[in-house]
């Protein structure tokens, strides 16, 4: 009978010794990423309401949120005041779509803790994601609580922003840089703050600073190449577009865009070059483009082809009469004869009398007539 005890005894002893190792070994495989082995051993372990939380995060790993979810709240159930394993609970409730429920257990943590940050930064995201308009006042709870807390510095700058009170965007912009003066996402709202303000000086500052950290995007390069035209920098501005083309070659408003910054350079050969990239790729009326071409071919004695150019313009839009006028003028350099010539603007202001293009057409006829004069007096 006490041998029978003895053995008993061993094997309880043995059992209890072992549960540990079972954590441990748990743990362990847990720790060096080996998740699906973890649960494995974890669903083993005596006392499951132990290790429903350690399941739950086991499952998050692998990406499996259902039954992540479902351990959660079997632990919660057991254990209903333990706070870590509710606001991971409600941190992946939100994850998946589930704002109302995860607004619910936030607001459970706000209450039993009001001085924990971070439980109105995940409720105010919730309230966000819900359209509840109480949101912003979660951020700036957190701010107020934590006023280096940088993701509820950049919820409330982006609502000033979006208000357009660029000030008070500054405001809370420069005091999140104070701590943090790398974060991306902050330089970047004070580069649009400055952008909307039209202080174009700033903005290009903030931007370059956005690139000289190593980030890159069509925004980015866009906002930058506009800033660069502000001030007629229109190689830098080139610059900046020829990289937004990384991200869509096939942009032809782009394509359009350094064209005419071609253009501006008198660099007409590669305005040329673009803007045909552009008339190719367009599927819209594209008077005004044949148009521009028309003027780059002009600057480059193309006369021929410029009025070619113009020509598909007012086939594109019949009533754009700036294109009219542009083959008027075109054909006023490439033909000699005066008298073809003065026909030509005659006609052209009979047809727009009402026009601001009848002064110009009306000023071009007297010197041609003066100039035929003068010939014949010779």
């Amino acid at each position: 009978m006490r041998a029978f005890l003895l053995v008993i005894v061993i094997v309880f002893i043995s059992k209890t010794e072992a549960q540990p190792s079972v954590l441990n070994r748990a743990d362990s495989l847990y720790a060096n990423g080996n998740f699906s082995k973890a649960i494995a051993i974890y669903k083993t372990h005596n006392n499951q309401t132990e290790v429903y939380n350690r399941i739950a995060k086991a499952y998050v790993a692998i990406g499996n949120y259902d039954l992540a979810l479902q351990n959660y709240e079997a632990y919660i159930e057991a254990n209903p005041e333990e706070a870590l394993t509710k606001y991971e609970y409600a941190k992946l409730l939100s994850k998946t779509k589930k704002f109302k429920k995860a607004a619910t257990i936030f607001n459970d943590l706000v209450y039993v803790d009001y001085k924990n940050p971070n439980y109105h930064y995940e409720l105010g995201l919730v309230l966000e994601k819900l359209g509840d308009s109480t949101a912003m006042n979660r951020f700036r709870s957190a701010y107020d609580l934590d006023d280096s807390h940088q993701k509820a510095i950049f919820k409330i700058a982006k609502h000033f922003l979006i208000k357009r009170k660029h000030q008070l965007s500054h405001k809370y912009l420069d005091k999140g840089l104070e701590n943090y003066q790398n974060n991306l996402e902050l330089i970047s709202l004070k580069a649009q703050n400055y952008y909307y303000q039209e202080d174009f000086k700033n903005a290009r500052t903030w931007f370059q600073k956005l690139i000289d950290l190593g980030e890159s995007s069509e925004f980015i390069h866009r906002k930058l190449s506009a800033i660069h035209a502000e001030f007629s920098d229109y190689e830098l501005a080139i610059e900046q577009l020829k990289l937004v083309l990384k991200y869509n070659q096939y942009d032809s408003n782009t394509l359009f865009v350094i064209g005419k910054y071609y253009e501006s350079l008198r660099d007409y050969a590669n305005a040329e070059t673009y803007i045909k990239k552009a008339l190719f790729l367009k599927d819209v009326p594209l008077d005004y483009e044949y148009q521009r071409l028309g003027v780059v071919l002009n600057r480059q004695d193309k006369h021929k082809e410029a009025i070619e150019m113009f020509q598909k313009s007012l086939k594109e839009n019949p009533k754009n009469v700036s294109s009219e006028f542009y083959i008027i003028t075109t054909k006023d350099k490439y033909y000699e004869d005066l008298d073809t010539k003065i026909k030509l603007y005659e006609d052209f202001k009979e047809k727009y009398s009402d026009t601001f293009y009848a002064k110009f057409a009306e000023r071009r006829i007297s010197e041609l007539k003066e100039e035929k004069f003068l010939k014949t007096k010779d």
